[in-house]
């Protein structure tokens, strides 16, 4: 079998920058390792280069089928300075470099070495587990999970749960160790503004015109804010933290409870809290700005595409009302929904032993439930009845943020995480029962 650390660094070192992706040769080098103990796998795609991969283990049929997924595509390292290559997989002070260590080539060879543990064992597990290693989930899942979903759902048939990314991280707040596990994520809305306003000649300036209508939309997105909405994940997350946490700390997290104080504490503690806003209201972000054809010709049309974030279980029509009266009732507002509306209370069936694995793990650590503030895969397996956790063990150094060195220069991981977050989705793995 193939040491957790070496298959990272071997994953690593194979780019996946999506776009364009070229998932091929790391989802090769995964089948290699598992069927090389054995094991069949099965490769689906809607592009050849840019493959799936399946896997699975029968079980005994007492449980319903489990379903452990992950990608191993990347974002782009462009205009970033990284200390070290970031395809370098080099080992250095403790920690393996390079991107994909966090999201999520690391939590994929966490699953997989789990799987081949699972496979060697001499007890089946209650249930079918099955292993699926995806492309694309860093654009919009169109060859990887989504694609999977529409086109081949038996694949996932009778599966009720699935762990994925993210969650199962841990961060420290008020002296305590907290490892939230994702229930619920939010829903990507894409709005297209359309601002108009009088065309004419450059040479003649005109006040008040479409450019002009522009500056004042952008800084009113810069400046507004939409309400406050606590959706019961962010709740549920809310009280886990509240209820392990004293003095002022505590009070504050009560505060954000309250849709009345709620934003106050959010603008007075922004750099201690900051990182909830994105859990207690719908966001945009202005991405695209497109106008005028001409360096002497004054446009008589922009539009402005926003990257929105809509909470679990509110309606994306709700998300344009709201939008609508903080930019004003002149302002064209198109949108479409990425996917499925997202259900506003999870099913909780499975948390308690995931909450259990990563006591096992950590007995100081406190498991909460987790509202992540952006999109997973696990959106497409939800539109199948499928409730996705994110759930990728890794015990991390105090001051390590994790969420701010995803996507970032400089990702790592404490080489010790990923045999730790082996472990313990093996011990999931063996104690599931349905």
């Amino acid at each position: 079998m193939t040491y957790p650390i070496d298959l990272l660094q071997q994953l690593i070192r194979i780019d996946t920058t999506n776009p364009p992706g070229n998932e091929a040769a790391a989802i090769s080098l995964i089948r290699d390792v598992i069927e090389s103990a054995g094991i069949t796998t099965n490769l689906l795609s809607k592009d050849p280069a840019r493959p799936n991969l399946i896997s699975k283990i029968p079980g005994a049929a007492v449980a319903p089928p489990f379903l452990m997924q992950g990608h191993v595509d990347v974002v782009p390292t462009t205009g970033q300075q990284w200390a070290h290559d970031p395809f370098g997989g080099d080992i250095i002070d403790g920690y393996l470099w390079g991107r994909g260590t966090l999201d999520m080539k690391g939590a994929v060879v966490m699953m997989v070495d789990a799987f081949l543990r699972l496979a060697a064992s001499d007890e089946p597990p209650a249930g079918d587990v099955i292993l699926c290693v995806l492309a694309d989930e860093e654009m919009h899942g169109t060859f990887g999970a989504r694609f999977l979903v529409e086109e081949r759902p038996d694949v996932f048939d009778g599966v009720q749960y699935c762990i994925g990314e993210f969650g199962g991280f841990s961060f420290r707040l008020g002296g305590r160790t907290f490892y939230p596990i994702q229930i619920a994520e939010r829903v990507g809305v894409k709005f297209e503004l359309t601002v108009r306003g009088p065309a004419g000649h450059g040479s003649m300036p005109t006040r008040g015109g479409t450019t002009a209508r522009l500056g004042r939309l952008l800084t009113t997105l810069d400046r507004k804010r939409m309400p406050i909405h606590i959706v019961p994940a962010t709740r549920m997350m809310l009280e886990g933290i509240a209820d392990h946490t004293e003095g002022t700390t505590r009070r504050a997290v009560q505060s954000l409870l309250n849709p009345r104080t709620a934003g106050t504490t959010l603008k007075v503690l922004h750099k201690q809290l900051g990182v909830m806003e994105p859990l207690l209201r719908n966001t945009v972000s202005a991405t695209v700005i497109q106008g005028g054809d001409k360096h002497n010709v004054i446009p008589a049309e922009i539009r402005v595409t926003l990257d929105g974030r809509m909470l679990p279980g509110l309606d994306a029509s709700e998300m344009a009302a709201e939008l609508q009266a903080m930019i004003g009732p002149d302002i064209e507002i198109a949108y479409e929904v990425d996917g499925k509306p997202v259900p506003a209370k999870p099913d909780m069936g499975l948390f308690p032993l995931l909450a259990d694995t990563l006591r096992r793990l950590d007995p100081a650590g406190i498991p909460i439930p987790f509202m992540m503030p952006a999109v997973t895969d696990g959106r497409w397996f939800a539109q199948l009845g499928i409730q996705p956790y994110g759930f990728t063990p890794m015990t991390l150094p105090e001051g390590f943020n994790f969420q701010s060195t995803v996507h970032a220069a400089d990702e790592r991981i404490p080489v010790q995480a990923i045999s730790n977050g082996a472990d313990a989705i093996y011990q999931l793995l063996t104690r599931y029962a349905g």
